[in-house]
C-alpha cells in the first residue's frame, strides 16, 4: 500500500497552525483551483466523528467523497478517512509539529492509501496519480504557509487579542471569496454583503431601480468594508447593454454604499473599493504612479466615476481606498482562468503586437494588499495593486505558455479583436505601465513579485524544490 509523507516549515507556532485548520474557511483555502468542489454536508468539524461530504468536479468527472474524522489531538493532529470515494482506502493524518524556532512549526501530511485493483491498479495508475498527489499537496502547503504569513502580518497591526470585523461584497467572485475564507481561517468575523434577502452572517446591499436596500445596522462598528461587487467584464458578447451594466453596477452600488457609510454612527475604519489601472488609459511607455492622472477611454471613464462615487464617505471623514487592480492572476476567474485551457494545449495567443505594457498582480498579493490597507492608516485614495515590474504583453503570454511547457501559438491581430470584444479590447491592447508606488512606500512586501512564480503558485505548478517542501514515498 503506497504511503506519501509531505513536510513543510510554517511561519507560525504549532497552536496557530492547528487553529488555522480547525476554523471555517480552511476547506475552501485548501481546495486546489483546478478542482471544482462543493460541500454537500459538514458536521462536527475536524473532531472525532466529524463528517464531511463533498462533490468534486474535474473536467467531465464528478465524484462524491465522504470523509470521517478521527484521531483528534488538540493542537497536534487530526485525521480523515474515506468512507466513500474513488480510492479503495484512504487515511490522511495531518500533524502539526514544533520546530527549532519557537515562532515556527512543521506541517506534516501522512497519507496511506490504496487504489482499486491492488498492485495491478497502482502499477497502472501511479504515473498519473503520483504527480497529481504531489502537485496537490505542494499547493496546499504553499497556500497554508502564505495564509499564515498574511494573517500574522495583519494581526500584528491589529489591537492585541482582538478579531477584526470585515464586511465584503462580491463574495461570489474570486477575490471576494478568497478574502472571506482567508479572514475566517484567522478567526476574524466576515459579514457577507448580498443582493438578496440576508441570511446568517450576511447583510443586504441591493442597489438599483430606485429601490436601494442597505442594512445599515449590520455596517455599524466594522473595521472595514471591502466593496468588490460589480458586473463581470469578461464573458458573453460585448453590447451596449453589457457596457451599461458594467458601469452602472460599479458606480451606483458605490454611491449608495458611500451614502450609507456617511450616515453611520460608528463608521468603519476604512472603506475599500475595487477599481482598476484602466483609469490611466493608454499611456505608452510612461511609468504610472497613483498621481499620473486620468486617461481616456471607456474603462478610464468608468474608473473615474467609480472612484468619484465614494465622495459621500470621504466627505464624512471616512478613510477611503480605491484598489487600482492590474491583471489579477486567478485560476478560477479573470484572464488566467479563462485562457489557461488554451495555453495548456499550446493554443495560447498574444493580442495585438505584444509591445503594450501589462500591469499584473498575483491573487495572494491582492489579498495581502487588502489586509495591509485595512491596518495602514496612512493609505488612502487610489492605490495601484500591481506587481513591482510590469511586463510587455508578449512576455506575459510567453511566460504563461511556458509554465505549461508549451509554445505560444502566435498573435491575434488587433483589427480582428476589436470587432469581437468592443471596448473590452482596451484592457488587452492598451499600454498601462502602472507601478505600486504607494504600496512600496507604506512598507508592503510582495509575496510573489516575479510573473512565472506567481503563475505557478496560482495554477498549482510550483515545484516542491522551490517551496521548501519535502516529499517522501514508500
Amino acid at each position: 500500500m503506497p504511503r506519501l509523507v509531505v513536510t513543510t516549515p510554517m511561519p507560525a507556532r504549532r497552536e496557530a497552525l492547528f487553529a488555522w485548520h480547525e476554523r471555517p474557511g480552511a476547506f475552501d483555502r485548501l481546495l486546489p483551483p483546478w478542482v471544482r468542489g462543493e460541500v454537500l454536508h459538514a458536521s462536527g468539524g475536524i473532531r472525532d466523528g466529524g463528517r464531511l461530504t463533498f462533490l468534486v468536479r474535474r473536467g467531465p468527472t464528478r465524484l462524491t467523497w465522504d470523509a470521517l474524522h478521527s484521531g483528534y489531538q488538540h493542537g497536534h493532529a487530526f485525521a480523515d478517512e474515506q468512507v466513500r470515494g474513488p480510492f479503495a482506502r484512504w487515511r490522511h493524518v495531518h500533524r502539526m509539529l514544533d520546530a527549532r524556532d519557537p515562532a515556527a512549526s512543521l506541517l506534516r501530511d501522512e497519507v496511506d492509501f490504496a487504489v482499486p485493483g491492488g498492485r495491478v491498479g497502482w502499477a497502472l495508475a501511479r504515473h498519473v496519480l503520483r504527480p497529481d498527489l504531489e502537485r496537490m499537496f505542494v499547493f496546499r502547503h504553499l497556500r497554508t504557509r502564505t495564509d499564515l504569513a498574511l494573517l500574522g502580518a495583519f494581526e500584528r497591526d491589529l489591537r492585541a487579542g482582538r478579531a477584526a470585523r470585515v464586511a465584503i461584497s462580491g463574495v461570489g467572485g474570486g477575490i471576494g471569496g478568497a478574502l472571506a475564507s482567508l479572514l475566517r481561517t484567522g478567526g476574524h468575523e466576515v459579514v457577507r454583503l448580498v443582493r438578496r434577502r440576508a441570511g446568517e452572517g450576511e447583510a443586504m446591499l441591493a442597489v438599483g431601480g430606485g429601490q436601494d436596500q442597505i442594512d445599515k445596522a449590520a455596517l455599524e462598528g466594522l473595521d472595514a468594508i471591502v466593496h468588490l461587487g460589480g458586473e463581470p467584464v469578461g464573458g458573453g458578447r460585448w453590447t451596449d447593454e453589457k457596457a451599461h451594466a458594467v458601469r452602472a453596477s460599479r458606480v451606483e452600488s458605490t454611491r449608495a454604499l458611500a451614502h450609507a457609510v456617511a450616515e453611520l454612527a460608528r463608521p468603519p475604519r476604512v472603506l475599500i473599493i475595487a477599481s482598476g489601472v484602466g483609469l490611466y488609459g493608454d499611456r505608452g511607455e510612461d511609468e504610472l504612479s497613483e498621481s499620473a492622472g486620468i486617461g481616456s477611454g471607456f474603462f478610464a471613464e468608468v474608473a473615474r466615476d467609480w472612484e468619484g462615487a465614494a465622495a459621500p464617505a470621504r466627505e464624512a471623514g471616512v478613510r477611503v481606498v480605491h484598489l487600482r487592480l492590474g491583471v489579477v492572476l486567478a485560476a478560477r476567474g479573470g484572464v488566467v482562468g479563462a485562457a489557461r485551457g488554451l495555453f495548456a494545449l499550446g493554443l495560447g495567443v498574444c493580442p495585438g503586437r505584444g509591445r503594450q505594457w501589462w500591469a499584473w498582480v498575483g491573487l495572494d498579493d491582492v489579498l495581502g494588499a487588502i489586509l495591509h490597507t485595512i491596518v495602514s492608516s496612512d493609505l488612502s485614495g487610489g492605490v495601484n495593486v500591481v506587481a513591482p515590474e510590469c511586463v510587455r504583453a508578449l512576455e506575459f503570454c510567453r511566460t504563461f505558455a511556458g509554465v505549461f511547457d508549451r509554445p505560444l501559438a502566435g498573435r491575434f491581430p488587433a483589427w480582428a479583436l476589436r470587432p469581437l470584444a468592443g471596448e473590452r479590447s482596451e484592457a488587452a491592447l492598451w499600454s498601462t505601465r502602472a507601478v505600486p508606488e504607494k504600496l512600496r512606500a507604506s512598507g508592503y512586501r510582495f509575496i510573489e513579485p516575479e510573473l512565472e512564480g506567481a503563475l505557478r503558485r496560482e495554477l498549482g505548478l510550483t515545484r516542491a524544490a522551490d517551496s521548501a517542501t519535502e516529499i517522501e514515498w514508500s
